[in-house]
């Protein structure tokens, strides 16, 4: 019975030194708000969103996959439901100006729910940064390239069972709708989601 409590004991600490390991990793925006767009996204007639990525060191690890998957349904939900809607509209130009929408998972710690079962807030905290690369397609110009940040703290993720990491990604998607509806009429910018200093 001793060798199981030691055993515990020296696999909760490795759970934490990982943690804090890992949540040292620099994921934030660079910083409060997103510049405006440089013209007015109503100037566009057409929408074409392509499929999110992610980057760098983050993709080809199987839970980031997931959490890619996870994103992009609910981009899908947000951001192409609205496209489809304004794709339905009539022309204002001939030929048609379509902006073209790259959305990618620029950084990504995610924890899964099979994580948050068995280390709970040991596991440490989830964070996004994604992406949106808004293109001319005509002339190939960059309209604007908006960063959405969110985290889900270690605490709430564990109390959640991973519900908490899970809706950081669908509030990133609705950032990114947001994002897109408020540089309609006039260009604003936007939010990063970043409320550090």
């Amino acid at each position: 019975m001793r060798i199981w409590k030691c055993l515990a004991v020296v696999m909760l600490s490795t759970l934490c030194a990982l943690a804090f390991a890992k949540d040292k990793d620099e994921i934030r925006p660079a910083g409060k708000t997103n510049p405006a767009p440089a013209e007015l996204l109503s100037g566009f007639d057409r929408y074409e969103v392509k499929p999110a990525v992610l980057t760098g060191v983050y993709a080809g690890q199987e839970i980031n996959e997931t959490a890619l998957a996870s994103f992009q349904r609910n981009f899908d939900e947000r951001v192409g439901a609205w496209v489809a809607e304004q794709n339905a509209k009539p022309a204002r130009h001939d030929p048609l100006r379509t902006l073209v929408i790259e959305p990618r998972i620029d950084k990504i710690r995610f924890i899964s729910g099979g994580a948050r079962v068995w280390a709970g807030a040991f596991a440490g905290s989830s964070r996004v940064l994604v992406k949106l690369r808004l293109v001319d397609q005509a002339t190939g110009a960059v309209i604007a390239e908006p960063e959405f940040y969110q985290h889900a703290k270690a605490m709430a993720g564990a109390w959640t069972f991973g519900v908490a990491d899970n809706n950081m990604l669908i509030r990133t998607a609705s950032m990114s709708l947001d994002y897109l509806k408020a540089n309609q009429s006039e260009a604003v910018g936007g939010p990063t989601g970043w409320e550090g200093k």
